[in-house]
């Protein structure tokens, strides 16, 4: 069964729906297209939904009219990672809760969002009105060292000094309005050889740090853990290493019981694991689901249960 739309085609879909489908009420903290969401409101669950893009929100309560006037669905326009201070869910609590991280195939496919590397694109790549800068002030503001950090932090950019040096320069001359201009700074500091994944990585890292993507999650996710009830799952799809490297991390040190140095010889900190790791290994795409969707090759599905 496909849940996919014109808008966008969820990844690991019937994974989801495997894992969360059991649950009374879910959160979807990335609403989107609504894929996710109708898998789970088809398998007779409740559903809230957020995101930080209006286009999204307007589109989801479109497609999954019947839904919201069933009151099995909710939706809402915010950021999951500022749950806690949304006065339509701040005090809620969810027996499941879903996040599928980067950017919606609509995001990518509509030129006017400025995310794509295609030829005349402006340089936006903001995903909600909750950003405070477009990715083409951030190119033209950022100082150099900051620049560098982002391109070989979010981007695994080994020339990243080199890249930065090349923004700087060029941006003194003219300033960075379209995709064009990043594509020319980046064959201008990597060589005439770069081409689109060298694109496609520098493009991301910068939509990362224009949308504060990891530090939100890094915030959200102590968050996110505290909205869940007893025995709740929290269950996350990455697509960049550093989004999955924080899941990761987090999902394993929620679920240690003892924190003491490994060398101690006897427990004496007392602690107790507060969850279960679910994925011992991330989940990944199907090669069926990924002749269809490329997106999926990246996406790395993890989950953790709280304790009951």
């Amino acid at each position: 069964m496909s849940w996919e739309s014109a808008y966008h085609a969820p990844v690991l879909a019937r994974e989801v729906a495997e894992l969360l489908g059991n649950a009374r009420h879910v959160l979807d903290g990335t609403l989107g297209g609504g894929g996710h969401t109708l898998a789970l409101l088809e398998r007779g669950v409740r559903v809230t939904g957020i995101d930080r893009d209006p286009a999204a929100v307007r589109e989801a309560r479109q497609r999954l009219a019947p839904y919201l006037v069933d009151g099995r669905l909710a939706v809402f326009q915010g950021n999951y990672a500022d749950l806690d201070v949304n006065p339509e869910l701040a005090a809620a609590r969810f027996d499941a809760i879903l996040l599928d991280l980067g950017v919606s195939s609509h995001q990518l496919d509509d030129e006017r969002r400025g995310f794509t590397f295609r030829p005349g694109a402006i340089l936006d790549m903001r995903m909600g009105e909750d950003a405070t800068s477009t990715a083409a002030e951030f190119l033209n503001t950022a100082p150099e060292s900051e620049l560098a950090w982002v391109f070989r932090e979010y981007g695994d950019e080994r020339r990243a000094p080199r890249l930065a040096r090349e923004v700087g320069r060029r941006r003194e001359n003219r300033p960075f309005v379209t995709s064009d201009d990043f594509v020319g700074a980046i064959r201008g500091a990597l060589g005439p050889t770069s081409g689109p994944a060298d694109f496609a990585r520098l493009f991301q890292a910068v939509r990362i740090a224009v949308n504060h993507e990891l530090s939100g999650l890094e915030r959200a996710l102590p968050v996110l853990r505290g909205h869940l009830n007893p025995g709740g799952i929290l269950a996350i799809i990455a697509y960049h290493s550093g989004e999955d490297r924080l899941v990761k991390h987090a999902f394993r040190e929620w679920s240690t019981s003892c924190t003491c140095p490994p060398r101690q010889p006897m427990c004496t900190c007392g602690g107790e694991a507060l969850g279960t790791l679910l994925t011992r290994r991330a989940i990944t795409a199907a090669e069926d689901e990924v002749a269809l969707n490329a997106r999926a090759r990246s996406a790395r599905l993890r989950a953790w249960q709280s304790a009951a």
